[in-house]
């Protein structure tokens, strides 16, 4: 685990990623500025009109308990898009990873492993999909354990540990797919999810830090790439045809 992080975090500024690296950078300030300036509408909503429905469906009971959510909420939506920024990053990598695996994948693959066959490439569509559904699952999960980080600090190591375990298999899935049918790639997810989910821990720290999680589909995906040739060990029909020519037979 340590050998692959240490070779995803020196590649990741090595003159091939470069360009893939501002490349999705790029991307997700795009789709961070987007998403959060929808979420903070959505607060400001939630904060005004919203109460006002809720309490006329409810009824005058619920007046205090509504006005202490409101004053909730609208603190929440004073911080903007800074707080979209932190809440959104996870899903926001998940869908930029979608558009850049397979470029970042073949660069790992041919630079450190060149005596095997480079993955196939995963179909766009199917690529586009996974990244939106586990957008769509992260921001779900999110949701689900927001009110517990607004009463208590453990809801923040709740959304860690929830974003260790969403990150860690969207990439790996990523890695395998490549070589693996969609069913034995998710099957070899499950039999190595102890491994999967630690590599998930490291993903959830790197996403965690400000700036620095811009490079975590880069990251992320090149230590997955890594952490899946480990898991598969050796496997002969991976090895390049040319390779195989030139082995002496034996008599």
């Amino acid at each position: 685990m340590l050998d692959a992080t240490v070779k995803a975090l020196t590649q990741i500024l090595s003159p091939p990623m470069r360009a893939i690296l501002w490349r999705s950078i790029g991307l997700a300030l795009i789709l961070i500025v987007a998403l959060a300036t929808a979420l903070q509408r959505l607060l400001s909503w939630l904060a005004t009109s919203g109460m006002v429905w809720a309490e006329a469906t409810l009824g005058p009971d619920y007046h205090t308990p509504l006005n202490i959510l409101s004053w909730m909420v609208s603190i929440v939506a004073g911080f903007g898009i800074v707080f979209g920024a932190i809440f959104l990053m996870p899903a926001i990598t998940s869908l930029v990873a979608s558009v850049f695996v397979d470029d970042v994948a073949d660069i790992v693959e041919r630079e450190h492993y060149p005596a095997e066959r480079v993955g196939t490439a995963l179909p766009y569509g199917l690529a586009i999909g996974e990244g939106i559904k586990f957008a769509g699952l992260t921001l779900l999960v999110y949701l689900i354990a927001l009110p517990f980080a607004l009463f208590a600090g453990l809801g923040f190591i709740a959304f860690f540990i929830v974003t260790a375990w969403l990150l860690g298999r969207q990439y790996f899935e990523f890695a395998a797919l490549r070589f693996r049918p969609v069913d034995e790639a998710k099957a070899m997810r499950r039999r190595y999810a102890g491994t999967i989910f630690t590599a998930g821990l490291i993903v959830a720290a790197f996403v965690s830090i400000p700036i620095v999680n811009f490079a975590t589909p880069v990251f992320a995906m090149a230590l997955m790439v890594h952490l899946h040739k480990q898991l598969s060990g050796p496997r002969p029909e991976l090895i390049e045809p040319e390779r195989k020519r030139t082995s002496v037979p034996t008599v």
